[in-house]
């Protein structure tokens, strides 16, 4: 969650402007009695409003908020069945960490786990160890914390005064990794992009490897470009350095996005608990695992990968109850759809719903490079996103020009710069998802060559500034 600070940087309106907020129908049986609700926005109101009340004042204000469906930008699922909408209004109220109060949800998250254990080839899926979360951010953490206490574990006798942990990853990594590091103080050895590689190489990451390396990032799916990182490769890369060092570093593969692509579509790809180096993985059941917001999961090849002093058992409510988690309150609500999900798809369904989406992109992708300005960095063959910059010769406009224009037209298309060695280098970025069918992508299309006259014609990028020399031009 963003961190807001309060309301100092705005002005509380007056009660009479409030009053004016709020539709008169909205009034209970006089008209004008609605009127008289004029709710502060900054501290909680002194007495009660009808529910129509508050819900008409929500839900107005809401209305400025961009659609969903339209958002190009998000990989979290933006669209669900009906039935899964019920099933979770069913399960918003019971508190998932009370398993014994409600076993059944206990027990549907389990089935959850050995499924996805099953997926990812864990060697004994009934001995793998997982846990549902509130994300990946939260799965990672977990992933982390085990690979930081074992490595401390080894190293007992110098960690913490004599040695500090670090872990090696590429600069493409989500924002969550770099939080773990600074949040369990370790050292974070990013891999930077070069070229036109823009994630991990295997050979730069075993390069910043020694004895205090508690493990290596494998993303399996950039959130940059839509990209594959090498699994393979960075584990027989490690294979290589224990013999020559005896150093034997696991891997972790964050697989937010891959992990419930790549078992699908790309099933010969070896990334997972085949390699017996990959000792965790995570996945974001609201992302192309197609659930609505609030659910990840964390398993680990077996329970020697998960130190057992990090699993606490609290005697909650009359249980004995294990509990691997950041949080101690969540609703079943998410891991019940999950589930829904896995029962109502299968691999079958899956499988279609996947490749739908990744022929949407790649469709939508080679539709664009025929525009003739843009250069495609991915082409959305591997996760069903890709990116794209302006060619060179494209000198009247950039991509953040682009990104602005199709926001007037309802399109929410985020345009990035990327990260060291590579800040040269500005994005557009297009997430295809379930729910943005190819009716939708002719749409974005017919958009876009709509705009390209007038983006032509400027004469030059608008978020330059004019009085800055430069010399080069995406």
């Amino acid at each position: 969650m963003p961190l807001h600070r309060g309301s100092a940087h705005e002005v509380e309106p007056s009660v009479k402007q409030r009053k004016l907020a709020l539709n008169p129908f909205y009034g209970v049986a006089d008209p004008v009695a609605g009127m008289e609700a004029a709710p502060p926005r900054h501290r909680m109101p002194d007495g009660p409003l009808p529910p129509h009340t508050a819900y008409g004042l929500v839900h107005d204000e809401l209305m400025l908020d961009g659609n969903s469906r339209l958002n190009l930008a998000t990989f979290v699922t933006t669209w669900m069945e009906p039935q899964a909408g019920v099933l979770m209004g069913e399960c918003r109220d019971k508190n998932m960490i009370d398993k014994d109060e409600y076993p059944r949800t206990a027990e549907l998250e389990r089935r959850c786990v050995s499924m996805l254990a099953d997926l990812w080839h864990a060697p004994d899926p009934s001995a793998a160890v997982g846990c549902s979360t509130t994300g990946s951010s939260e799965a990672c953490m977990l992933a982390a914390m085990a690979l930081k206490r074992r490595w401390s574990a080894r190293n007992a006798d110098r960690y913490p005064a004599r040695a500090k942990p670090n872990l090696v990853m590429g600069v493409n990594v989500q924002v969550c990794w770099e939080k773990f590091c600074t949040f369990w103080e370790v050292e974070p050895r990013l891999v930077p992009m070069e070229g036109d590689r823009f994630h991990l190489d295997p050979q730069a990451a075993v390069e910043l490897c020694d004895e205090n390396t508690i493990g290596v990032v494998g993303i399996l799916g950039s959130t940059f470009d839509g990209s594959y990182e090498p699994i393979a490769e960075l584990c027989a890369a490690l294979d290589d350095l224990q013999k020559r060092t005896g150093l034997d570093i696991p891997v972790h593969v964050d697989g937010a996005s891959g992990g419930m692509v790549a078992p699908f579509l790309d099933p010969d790809l070896v990334w997972d608990f085949r390699l017996p180096r990959v000792s965790s993985i995570n996945t974001s059941g609201h992302k192309y695992g197609l659930v609505y917001p609030g659910v990840g999961w964390a398993l680990w090849r077996s329970s020697e990968e998960l130190p057992e002093e990090l699993v606490f058992r609290v005697n909650y409510l009359g249980g004995d109850m294990p509990t691997f988690a950041l949080n101690f309150s969540r609703p079943g609500a998410q891991v019940v759809a999950q589930y829904y999900t896995f029962l109502r798809l299968g691999r079958d369904g899956y499988r279609a719903v996947q490749q739908a989406a990744r022929d949407v992109a790649t469709g939508l992708a080679a539709q664009i490079e025929e525009l003739g300005d843009f250069r495609l960095l991915t082409r959305g063959d591997q996760l069903p996103v890709f990116a794209l910059t302006t060619k060179p010769e494209v000198t009247a406009y950039d991509v953040f020009d682009v990104s602005r224009r199709l926001r007037e037209r309802g399109w929410l298309v985020p345009a990035y710069t990327f990260p060291a060695n590579r800040e040269d280098l500005a994005v557009l970025r297009i997430v295809c998802r379930n729910g943005f069918s190819s009716d939708l992508a002719e749409l974005l299309l017919e958009d876009l060559r709509l705009l390209m006259p007038e983006l032509r014609a400027q004469p030059h990028p608008l978020t330059r500034d004019q009085n800055a020399a430069t010399s080069f031009h995406h």
